[in-house]
């Protein structure tokens, strides 16, 4: 009885603190899950283009707004990049820190 009651008292208090955490966050827990597979689908795009070097492009996403960061070889890298991201769905904006290598 006292492990049913702990166990209780654990996912009490986990219920109750989770919408604190989202709050903090400034995120549901909607917007996380599809900020999270907003990220991995521009990733994957990216990847999958030949034109751009996906492993040196970091993908960020909050509230539907991509941020692309890491190194281009070029600025029609960046520019692909940015289109890429803009291609998925989901994606309200693109803002990008990249970097072009000298």
């Amino acid at each position: 009885m006292y492990r049913k009651n702990r166990l209780t008292a654990i996912v009490l208090a986990c219920v109750l603190a989770a919408p604190l955490v989202f709050a903090a966050c400034g995120k549901t827990v909607g917007e996380t899950i599809d900020d999270a597979t907003i990220t991995a689908r521009v990733k994957t795009a990216l990847l999958n283009d030949p034109q751009v070097g996906g492993m040196r492009i970091d993908v960020d996403t909050f509230k539907g707004v991509v941020t692309l960061s890491g190194r281009a070889k070029s600025k029609a890298e960046e520019e692909r990049a940015i289109q890429i991201a803009r291609g998925v769905d989901g994606v309200k904006d693109v803002r990008s820190t990249l970097q072009i290598e000298p």
